[in-house]
């Protein structure tokens, strides 16, 4: 039986990812870099009166600060990596990012499209509110249990996969729905019409 050792990590392995991470820390953290052990995943220059901030997602990386700090780290990781410059970014993990003069604007239209037209929600009209709940009073709750009109529905209802559709974007861009998310993931274990009515309206 024989063994071969690499000298370099092949694409696909186990351990490529970690060398890969090591390799692009250990060279960003030589020129001055700091990384949160909490944030692993960005780096942080900061100076007297600027910081450049490099967000990495597997191998792409989103530079953040003024011009000239872009360009600068632009140049100092074509030394070490072989890079191609795509621009401003546009989209990053289904968030849509708008540059405008007066500021980023950071939404999730296409994903909330997607998500619509997957629970045949994407013909129905918009709601100007989240929840139908007016009161937090329990015998007032519509979503609490009822032996009258709760009627549990079965495995063929996508209950858990329309609360993490949702959960996704309110964790994102839409934290308006976070309380009516929260409220019907209660249910999670015994979800009833009513409470698929519920995500229905959230649609």
């Amino acid at each position: 039986m024989q063994s071969i050792k690499l000298q370099m990590s092949l694409y696909g392995l186990k351990q490529s990812g970690r060398m890969w991470y090591k390799h692009l820390s250990d060279y960003l953290l030589k020129e001055g870099y700091v990384n949160n052990p909490l944030c692993l995943y960005v780096f942080i220059k900061r100076s007297s009166t600027r910081f450049v901030i490099i967000a990495v997602y597997v191998d792409d990386l989103n530079i953040v600060g003024n011009h000239d700090d872009i360009v600068r780290t632009s140049e100092y990781l074509k030394k070490e990596f072989e890079m191609k410059e795509l621009g401003k970014i546009r989209y990053c993990l289904s968030l849509q990012i708008e540059h405008f003069s007066s500021g980023v604007l950071v939404h999730q239209s296409n994903y909330i499209e997607k998500i619509l037209k997957r629970f045949y929600m994407d013909k129905t009209h918009p709601l100007s509110s989240q929840m139908v709940v007016k009161s937090l009073e329990v015998d007032k709750d519509p979503f609490r249990p009822h032996e009258s009109d709760g009627e549990l529905i079965g495995p063929e209802v996508p209950y858990l996969s329309a609360i993490g559709a949702l959960m996704y974007l309110a964790n994102f861009t839409r934290p308006d729905i976070a309380f009516a998310i929260n409220l019907l993931a209660r249910y999670n274990s015994l979800p009833t019409r009513r409470h698929w009515n519920g995500v229905k309206h959230v649609f």
